[in-house]
């Protein structure tokens, strides 16, 4: 039988209520048929998926390489140290490479070289946090006396982040990652890190084992103006996906949509488009799908390009 595209369910930012007495009932969710030019999009491009053979035998990640191993208890100041990457060591850090590892998928195993914990480091570290009035970039050092009166000059915005993350310890572990051959167990670097509940780890696979997501040919044709794609994953949990769709600054009647296939998912969205003045601006919006089947190992692609999403939590 002939797939066709799902409507599905409403956006994250869309909060159900209970209808007033004697108000109208409301009207029935419309039906896939109301959506056919995304409905021919996301066949051409789930007809064009052909991924080689190190997608379906080799070690393709999709997530980002720096992940948390559980409930970082998050500050605003830590929170910006982890997304912009701003790290110091306090401990030595090995620069022997460990002996191969071995990477657990649902159907296998596969065996992989690994990098060491300082290049692990290395990689994880991008740089160092700028300095911030009356604030220290030392998280040890107490941040100057501040004039008061009306003459004192402003302090740093609050929240913006003035010190680095202190790693005081690191050991080889493994944590869970979506791959193109489903959730694997990956060896990983573990860094302990002081302002955190929970460890920053690093991938600890070599880049020479890591594969390439393949690059699909997208449809000649450009996206329907009433279609939009999908940025990314923010988080699979079974059959259900949480998507980022990328819409216009008054795009209105944002519907998730979906192409459902035994080997493939193709996801974007729906949009009515403003006919008045409006910003070229990109909005970023959450939305909720959910599959008739968990996800597994299938891939998971965007209707515009046809490319394989990513999981990016931030």
């Amino acid at each position: 039988m002939r797939p066709v595209a799902a409507l599905l369910s409403l956006s994250l930012l869309v909060v159900a209520g209970c209808a007033p007495a004697g108000s109208e009932p409301a009207a029935a969710p419309p039906t896939d048929r109301q959506w056919p030019a995304f409905e021919q999009r996301a066949a051409e491009v789930a007809d064009a998926w052909r991924p080689g053979p190190q997608w379906r035998d080799g070690y393709v990640p999709l997530q980002e390489p720096t992940v948390l191993a559980g409930d970082p208890g998050f500050s605003p100041d830590t929170l910006t140290a982890f997304q912009a990457g701003w790290y110091r060591d306090q401990i030595p850090l090995p620069a022997d490479r460990p002996g191969d590892g071995t990477i657990r998928f649902p159907g296998g195993t596969l065996t992989v070289p690994l990098a060491s914990a300082e290049e692990a480091y290395r990689q994880l570290d991008q740089g160092d946090p700028p300095t911030c009035d009356g604030r220290p970039k030392d998280p040890a050092t107490p941040p100057p006396a501040q004039p008061s009166g009306p003459d004192a000059p402003m302090s740093s915005t609050p929240g913006s982040a003035c010190i680095p993350l202190t790693v005081t310890g690191v050991e080889l572990g493994s944590v869970p990652i979506r791959t193109s051959r489903g959730e694997a167990e990956v060896p990983a670097w573990l860094f302990t890190i002081d302002e955190l509940t929970a460890r920053v780890a690093r991938l600890a696979v070599a880049p020479t084992a890591v594969g390439a997501v393949p690059q699909p040919t997208a449809p000649a044709a450009p996206l329907p103006a009433e279609v939009v794609g999908a940025q990314d994953l923010r988080a699979v949990d079974g059959a259900t996906l949480t998507v980022r769709l990328g819409v216009g600054a008054c795009d209105t009647g944002i519907t998730p949509l979906v192409l459902e296939r035994d080997d493939l998912v193709v996801v974007g969205g729906g949009v009515t488009r403003s006919t008045g003045p409006c910003p070229d601006v990109l909005k970023i919006e959450p939305v909720t799908v959910t599959l008739r089947a968990p996800l597994g190992a299938r891939p998971v692609l965007d209707v515009n390009t046809g490319l394989p999403l990513r999981i990016t939590p931030f």
